[in-house]
């Protein structure tokens, strides 16, 4: 098992009313894998996954990416333009 930090930002945090988690998720979980995990701690984010941006560290990562001990996961909703 493993240590993630997740944080949400924009209106992620409204759906979530929280800006930041600690979880625990097994070994050679993937970002996929950490969504489905999230989703179902806060249902309300479940409907947002193709669309949600999701960084670990300061880059953007595909959900392929395998998670490290004690990273942290940024979830952004998609980009609005006016």
């Amino acid at each position: 098992m493993i240590s993630i930090t997740v944080s949400f930002f924009s209106y992620f945090k409204e759906l979530t009313s929280c800006s930041q988690f600690k979880t625990i998720v097994p070994e050679g979980s993937t970002l996929r894998d950490v969504f489905e995990h999230i989703a179902q701690r806060f249902p309300k984010l479940a409907v947002m996954e193709k669309s949600t941006l999701m960084a670990v560290g300061l880059d953007y990562q595909d959900r392929n990416y395998i998670l490290k001990n004690g990273e942290e996961v940024s979830l952004f909703p998609p980009v609005q333009g006016g």
